[in-house]
């Protein structure tokens, strides 16, 4: 009996131990400035994410702002990866600087960051209430309340195939793919 006893006081001191160790780790990262996910080596794979214009498109990196919005877009996306149709491509204003895609309501996205923004660059990705994703792939001079979630790199690659995502046969709108890297 004294023997199952000590054995559950070892058992509820390791715990505290263990806890302890993991709270002070946390807090150490706290008061350097480090996020926990940077104090545990994920912060590369947290910052960013994959897109692809159509079914079997280049792959390309979104790097990700540090923000609330983004960080939502990055969870949302982690738990399915994002297929998204663009209706609109040819047939609105600013169509040959930027894309927009409407993302599913049932996604909850919190936009407090929004900001009017009036000049963007080639490659910037914002989202606008209520979820959309404007990607701009040329410079642009657009007003409006965004939100920026991040980058793709500009180059001449990333912009012929934004381009020339091709319209899917039967459906009349291209599709972008966002996927979380692995």
């Amino acid at each position: 009996m004294k023997m199952i006893k000590l054995k559950k006081q070892i058992m509820v001191l390791a715990a505290a131990i263990g806890l302890a160790t993991a709270a002070s780790g946390v807090a150490v990262a706290a008061t350097t400035g480090e996020t926990v996910a940077a104090a545990t080596g994920e912060a590369a794979a947290i910052s960013q994410l994959e897109v692809r214009f159509g079914d079997n498109g280049t792959a390309f990196t979104l790097k990700l702002e540090d923000n609330d919005t983004a960080a939502a877009i990055k969870k949302h996306v982690g738990t399915a990866d994002w297929r998204l149709p663009i209706y609109h491509y040819d047939d609105y204003d600013h169509w040959e600087e930027m894309q927009y895609y409407d993302i599913s309501r049932r996604y909850e996205i919190p936009s407090v960051d929004a900001k009017t923004v009036t000049s963007e660059k080639a490659g910037e990705v914002y989202y606008s209430h209520p979820n959309r994703i404007i990607l701009f792939y040329e410079d642009a001079e657009v007003t409006g309340e965004y939100t920026k979630i991040g980058e793709i790199e500009a180059t001449d690659d990333f912009k012929k195939a934004v381009k020339d995502n091709p319209v899917l046969r039967g459906w009349g709108n291209k599709i972008v793919q966002i996927k979380s890297v692995k």
